[in-house]
């Protein structure tokens, strides 16, 4: 029986994006069950004690930009530091990739366009036109889709991730959930792959 990783994130984070593929490495690696998982970050960070960037102190506002620089640099992706199009309203883009689930169809390969077409090209993610293409060259019916993804239904999902975070102890994109132990951060994607490795024990905290 295949093991399952939950994968908490939200198409607006670069951390998600230099994560995306590297991840889809160990999923084939290990035969992974993948649940993704959508999330609205603003209320997640308003819940859990994050800040949105603007609201960070300014040292913490310039580390982020230096490791973005050296984990672009380490995966060997390119990387925009500051996209025209972001920040932005991850609403529509996230609700995609719920459509997508409620579907029923893998939405990786939509989640790898979508980050790339942010963080690499610059392009706009609040535009219906953009999602209708990102969607569409990767297999899936982008009207259906998009139709999905403003329904109660999905909105009531997207609310039920966030809740589902928040109770699990996540409070960031991306994290990985295996076992109940969260791997918060492309950068514990080595820590996660030695968990499956190994297979042991889950780590808890006990309070």
């Amino acid at each position: 029986m295949p093991r399952r990783v939950d994968v908490y994130f939200s198409l607006l984070s670069p951390w998600a994006h230099l994560g995306h593929a590297p991840f889809t490495e160990l999923v084939a690696k290990h035969g992974l069950e993948v649940a993704w998982k959508p999330v609205q970050l603003g209320a997640l960070f308003a819940e859990t004690g994050g800040l949105p960037l603007g609201k960070r102190a300014v040292q913490r506002q310039r580390y982020r930009f230096v490791e973005l620089q050296r984990w672009a640099a380490k995966r060997g992706r390119p990387l925009v530091l500051r996209p025209k199009h972001w920040p932005f309203e991850p609403d529509l883009a996230d609700g995609c990739v719920l459509s997508l689930l409620e579907q029923g169809e893998d939405p990786a390969g939509f989640i790898g366009a979508a980050l790339r077409a942010v963080w690499e090209e610059e392009r706009d993610l609040t535009d219906r036109a953009t999602l209708a293409e990102l969607l569409a060259a990767a297999g899936h019916d982008a009207a259906r889709t998009l139709a999905g993804a403003e329904t109660p239904s999905t909105a009531a999902a997207y609310e039920a991730n966030r809740a589902a975070a928040a109770s699990g102890s996540v409070f960031g994109s991306p994290a990985y959930v295996l076992d109940g132990e969260v791997f918060w951060g492309q950068d514990r994607l080595d820590l996660l792959d030695e968990a499956l490795e190994t297979g042991r024990p889950p780590y808890t905290a006990d309070f």
